[in-house]
């Protein structure tokens, strides 16, 4: 039967790993189970101890015990014949990718109704057989209460920005040349006095070149002048003025 999903809470962590987590699959005392997914697109079920689990050395201790026990029965020639002489669980998952630090994890391939991720969380809880009847308070460990996961810790912020004395002396030149830039520009604008106009171009002299007198041409050199006819004189007429007709003398 498939475990139905259930969706992330505050506190949960969003990735694990290269895996992105999606949903919750379990929740159980000693840790959380997570259907996640990985760059492939494959689904993965990953197993993340709580808190208190986390930072108690011996249940850590448990946990990563249990992986790496599963990891060696299902690998290699030494696998093989452990699971025929019945050394190894027939039904133990198969651990793709696992973290051992301070928040420990462990993936496997994740197909409903399979065995998932929380396989290797029963083994954090010490058990053992009892022997007579038992008297008395019930006992759990310290850290039970402490169910909150055991998110693994941001990365480190990156480093504060710094810069050599070189990129800082190429820096402050080219500060320094853009300030004298701008002081030479202000004072072209600003600064610089209009000169009075100079004198103007000379005209050139006039030059005055005498044309020669116009030459007859032939035939008005050889063309007769016209004789007067016999009954012109030539003397042209006088014109009469006014009182000429009281003149003393006339007829």
């Amino acid at each position: 039967m498939a475990t139905p999903l259930q969706p992330l809470q505050f506190g949960d962590p969003p990735r694990l790993g290269p895996y992105v987590v999606q949903a919750r699959l379990q929740t159980l005392p000693t840790g959380f189970v997570y259907l996640a997914q990985d760059e492939a697109g494959r689904a993965v079920s990953v197993a993340l101890l709580t808190r208190g689990a986390a930072m108690d050395a011996a249940a850590r201790e448990r946990f990563l015990t249990s992986a790496r026990q599963a990891r060696t029965a299902r690998g290699g020639v030494l696998g093989w014949i452990g699971r025929a002489r019945g050394r190894a669980p027939a039904n133990t998952p198969r651990i793709i990718a696992m973290d051992e630090g301070p928040a420990p994890w462990v993936a496997v391939p994740y197909t409903p109704g399979e065995q998932s991720a929380s396989w290797f969380l029963s083994s954090v809880m010490m058990t053992g057989t009892l022997i007579g009847d038992r008297h008395g308070p019930d006992f759990v460990p310290y850290w039970l209460g402490d169910r909150v996961p055991a998110a693994p810790a941001p990365p480190p912020p990156a480093p504060p920005p710094t810069e050599t004395r070189r990129a800082v002396m190429v820096a402050l030149s080219a500060l320094v040349a853009l300030l004298v830039l701008a002081i030479a520009i202000a004072w072209m604008l600003l600064g610089r006095k209009e000169d009075p106009p100079g004198p103007g171009r000379p005209l050139p002299a006039t030059q005055y070149v005498p044309t020669p007198p116009p030459v007859p041409s032939p035939s008005d050199t050889l063309k007769p002048s016209p004789s007067p006819s016999p009954g012109e004189s030539g003397v042209s007429p006088r014109p009469s003025l006014p009182g000429d007709d009281d003149r003393p003398g006339d007829i």
